[in-house]
């Protein structure tokens, strides 16, 4: 996380998975110059318009609630032509794109609010989505960030902990439903669970946790 955006546990700007998707999607663009992405949740379609720039084919995932909301920051991004709006209700992948298979999938956040159950179904499904070779993109909240501090399920194992943050926490980061907060190694035991071959792991400084893998 940018040093600028410490009210918000999610890193903008120069996310490393981010950035590594957009590499493989310039990578690949330039074997054959057509490449499908997913993004869930939708977010402020920054990251949609990116991979936009890049000229792939974008479909947003966010709820129904949200679809008027993101659709004008589509129309706002100016690449109406390369990116599509899909509703979802997780753990479930998008209800509209039951066919569609993608070359990259990016889930910035969302895992986290699931059960670990749950969290491993919804890797089931969106690894199914990838084309073989395609890639995952994952950042999870972690559970040796700022946000594990008196978090009632740190000393769950990883198929218990689902607990809301300490009070304070989840005042900071307005965040006041259950979360399953993840460790590197809890992340790459989910990955592996789910049948995804892990290419690499990471924690950022402010620890987060993030993933690739690839569907082979």
């Amino acid at each position: 996380m940018d040093k600028n955006t410490t009210a918000n546990p999610w890193e903008t700007g120069n996310d490393a998975i981010e950035q590594l998707a957009l590499e493989e999607c310039a990578k690949r663009q330039r074997i054959d110059h057509s490449v499908s992405v997913l993004i869930l949740p939708a977010g402020q379609c920054k990251l949609a318009g990116c991979f936009g720039q890049l000229d792939a084919q974008v479909t947003v995932a966010d709820c129904a609630e949200r679809q008027s909301e993101v659709e004008g920051r589509i129309l706002a991004s100016g690449y109406q032509d390369n990116i599509r709006f899909a509703t979802t209700t997780l753990p479930a992948p998008p209800t509209q794109e039951a066919d569609a298979s993608y070359d990259i999938i990016v889930l910035r956040r969302g895992l986290c609010s699931l059960p670990y159950a749950q969290g491993k179904l919804l890797i089931r499904q969106l690894r199914q989505k990838l084309k073989i070779g395609g890639k995952l993109f994952i950042t999870v909240l972690g559970l040796h960030s700022e946000l594990g501090e008196d978090y009632p399920g740190g000393e769950q194992s990883i198929y218990e902990r689902y607990s809301k943050l300490a009070p304070a926490m989840a005042r900071k980061y307005d965040i006041h439903d259950e979360v399953c907060l993840y460790s590197e190694r809890d992340l790459f035991l989910l990955l592996l669970e789910s049948g995804a071959s892990v290419l690499r792991t990471m924690t950022t400084t402010w620890g987060n946790v993030k993933a690739v893998a690839v569907r082979v």
